[in-house]
């Protein structure tokens, strides 16, 4: 090997330990965002995986997004915050997290409300959606509980798919675009409806912890979620 193919060698290998040292820096600087995402989903998970695994999937995430961005600036931690949701959400996807049964009875929930939707020509009232099912009230926001998760996880899915565009760091244009979007899906909603979305994706607060903040039960927080998400998905898909 010549004298400048080693020097270059050299030079590549500190090179390579500059960027070593710096990714783990800005690793322990947002290590919170991981720790932020996981305490969120474990009230929808924890039962499933362990919130310590959580975290290890939450930093690969993590890892993931700074590899993408490149060095980091202030729209990296929304960015990275969804990308670690993402890569949790993918991993809770993958081992299968949500019992048959409540996948069942959301999958119930949801048709019948599609259908007295139909029949209605208006949102139904849960009294509607009782009789239609024939279950008690009780039994109706446990399936509203268990199809409430299903619901934050495919609207992340959704947000997710304008972060970056085939791997590459999402610029400028693209960061502004999205951030108009949706501004424009959160003006679809009511004064409740933000505070409960606001509450989630910005203060990163569980379902319970929302309730108590609004003084409601978690069931009412996930009727008022369902009803949110779907403007919000309505407005971000024609965009």
């Amino acid at each position: 090997m010549s004298a400048a193919a080693v020097q270059y060698a050299q030079l590549q290998s500190l090179a390579d330990q500059a960027d070593a040292a710096s990714e783990r820096e800005w690793m322990i600087a947002y290590m919170p965002l991981v720790r932020r995402a996981v305490r969120a989903l474990s009230s929808h998970a924890g039962a499933v995986m362990e919130c310590s695994d959580m975290e290890q999937v939450g930093l690969m995430g993590l890892l993931e997004a700074l590899r993408r961005y490149g060095r980091p600036d202030e729209g990296f931690p929304g960015y990275a915050a969804m990308r670690i949701r993402g890569a949790i959400l993918d991993e809770l996807r993958r081992q299968d997290w949500r019992p048959r049964a409540a996948r069942q009875g959301a999958h119930r929930l949801r048709a019948a409300e599609r259908k007295l939707r139909r029949q209605l020509g208006r949102e139904p009232g849960r009294a509607e959606v009782c009789a239609a099912l024939g279950i008690d009230l009780a039994e109706y926001e446990q399936l509203l509980c268990d199809d409430c998760a299903s619901e934050f996880a495919s609207f992340d899915a959704l947000l997710a798919e304008g972060t970056d565009v085939a791997g590459q760091q999402p610029g400028p244009e693209r960061r502004a675009i999205d951030a108009a979007s949706l501004a424009r899906a959160l003006l679809a909603l009511d004064e409740r409806e933000q505070k409960v979305i606001q509450l989630y994706y910005e203060f990163e607060l569980n379902l319970e912890e929302i309730a108590q903040v609004l003084d409601l039960t978690a069931a009412r927080i996930c009727q008022i979620n369902k009803r949110a998400l779907a403007k919000m998905r309505s407005v971000l898909e024609q965009e």
